[in-house]
């Protein structure tokens, strides 16, 4: 079947555009599919700037491509609210929004308007939404732990995932917010060398002074958010003849900087930590009285000091007392590599936590940092919520069953789009198997057989590459990222089934038309159409007519 052509120049309408959008979306799913899951492969990315990128995160690498057809760019803007809702997800928005839409296209070419698989569409989803809180499953001791684990296998060894699992976890407990956690990384070791700081980090921290001490046992920290410094009049001119009235002036600024350094040590604070420049003379006094002062800390991490130290950001001295410092049992200056690093630990009851990522690598400790930010981001929302799901696809099949025994009770064709949506569901446990080596074929129906015989709780359990009860294997995942993956991708599915017409706006240069691509069958894949890419970037001039 051919794709109409366009009705004229500067409007796109009928099948022709809602082919074209679906056209797009699953080029973009595509690309991602393969990344799916603990086995996924990576994607190597050439930037502009030519340097190179290797990820498998969905959200990393739909942000790096350029990706210009505006129905794959709102694929982009749905995977990117799931990235930042629930932190985990991506993949699975743009993997089963491209499903829901290559099931729908079969459908409108078996002749089903686009409205009637809208509303089957809807109906599914609705079941969908009741079952997933039906089956959730309150978060017990050591599920967090599974949970997060499972989040991490396959991105790197078990042992590690383990690990990396913990020390998340534990951030997650004493800050209580994702936006409480600073995770950093440093290239070097390896990823088992990388550790929690149950207080805060200040990357490139260093002592303003040579002569400052380099560790603070007891810390009482003073924490500054303006310029350790004497202000020049504004708008002032000022001419001194009289070589002694010259000394007066300069000495002026000295007093007053020793004043404001004697008011920090009459309050018992021996660690300045300034937002802002420190002024060489109020170094020189700070050095004097053996008190550890840093500069340009950061105004995020300076905040994240005061949640951690329990200690009050002030502006003036006149604000200093012993009642504004924070504390801690260790302020330390630290190296990796050629760089300092400033550790601030041991604090009483800290509502802030940091973590400092090492790897073998910069791609790689960068990776393991993005991939603990989303883990940090789950975490945060399971714990809010209390609830999970069984993993390993489990959750897919059982869904995909029950909506294949609810359809026959849809009345009329919309019954036939709710069995689109189930078949749709199950392409993420297919892509799980396909991406780990295994053939869907074998396990797919062992999978199917098991939830037909009452086991809601199997799934793939890919470490030994077998259908087990994930519940006893730890194989979780969390409900918001679940619940909020197949709704977004259901509404975009929806959405761009019902864009009949695409006009172009006056003025806006639009590319030379494209010879229109065709639809041979229904299961036709788009990786058997010419998409080049090049240059990390996705070209989608053929999609836009």
């Amino acid at each position: 079947m051919k794709i109409p052509q366009p009705v004229s120049e500067d409007r796109i309408k009928g099948k022709s555009a809602i082919l074209g959008n679906i056209m797009a979306v699953r080029v973009v799913a595509e690309t991602l599919k393969t990344t799916l899951g603990p086995k996924g492969m990576d994607k190597m990315i050439l930037t502009g700037s030519k340097e190179v990128a290797i990820t498998d995160r969905g959200a990393s690498i739909l942000s790096l491509i350029d990706i210009r057809h505006p129905a794959a760019r709102m694929l982009v803007e749905a995977a990117k609210a799931q990235d930042t809702e629930t932190g985990d997800g991506t993949t699975s928005v743009v993997v089963l929004a491209g499903e829901l839409l290559k099931k729908a296209e079969e459908l409108l070419i078996q002749g089903l308007h686009p409205a009637t698989i809208v509303e089957g569409y809807r109906i599914a989803l609705e079941e969908v939404k009741r079952y997933l809180e039906e089956a959730s499953l309150p978060v017990e001791d050591g599920m967090l732990l599974d949970l997060a684990t499972t989040m991490l296998m396959g991105k790197v060894g078990e042992d590690e995932a383990r690990y990396l699992a913990k020390i998340a976890v534990d951030a997650v407990r004493i800050a209580g917010d994702k936006d409480n956690v600073k995770v950093l990384h440093r290239p070097g070791g390896s990823v088992k060398d990388t550790h929690l700081v149950r207080g805060m980090i200040i990357d490139l921290g260093k002592r303003v002074h040579p002569s400052m001490p380099k560790r603070v046992e007891g810390a009482r920290i003073l924490l500054v958010d303006t310029e350790f410094a004497v202000h020049d009049v504004n708008n002032a001119k000022v001419e001194l003849m009289d070589p002694a009235r010259m000394r007066a002036f300069k000495e002026y600024k000295s007093k007053v900087l020793r004043v404001a350094v004697n008011m920090i040590k009459a309050s018992g604070a021996n660690v300045v930590l300034c937002q802002k420049n420190i002024e060489d003379l109020a170094m020189f006094f700070l050095a004097q009285e053996g008190i550890l002062g840093v500069r340009d800390v950061e105004k995020d991490v300076l905040e994240l000091l005061a949640k951690a130290t329990g200690g009050r950001i002030v502006s003036n001295v006149r604000d200093i007392d012993p009642g504004s410092l924070g504390y801690a049992a260790l302020v330390e200056e630290g190296k990796i590599g050629l760089e300092e690093i400033m550790y601030v630990t041991g604090c009483r009851n800290p509502k802030a936590a940091a973590i400092l990522v090492r790897g073998g690598s910069e791609n790689t400790a960068l990776e393991v940092s993005k991939r603990l930010e989303s883990l940090i981001s789950t975490l945060e929302r399971v714990l809010r919520d209390k609830r999970c799901l069984p993993g390993g696809g489990a959750c897919e099949v059982e869904l995909a069953r029950r909506l294949r025994t609810f359809a026959p009770s849809v009345k009329g064709k919309p019954q036939l789009a709710v069995f689109a949506f189930a078949d749709a569901l199950e392409v993420i446990p297919r892509y799980l198997a396909a991406n780990a080596g295994i053939d869907p074929l074998i396990l797919l129906p062992r999978l199917r057989a098991k939830h037909e015989a009452g086991g809601v709780s199997y799934g793939l359990d890919l470490r030994d590459r077998e259908v087990k009860d994930v519940r006893k294997t730890g194989i979780l995942e969390s409900l918001p990222a679940k619940k909020h993956a197949i709704i977004s991708a259901s509404e975009l599915a929806e959405m761009i089934l019902k864009i009949d017409e695409v006009l172009f706006a006056r003025g806006l240069e639009k590319e030379s038309p494209a010879p229109q691509p065709s639809v041979q069958a229904p299961s036709t894949p788009p990786e058997a159409m010419d998409f080049p890419a090049k240059g990390g970037k996705i070209d989608f001039k053929q999609l836009m007519m």
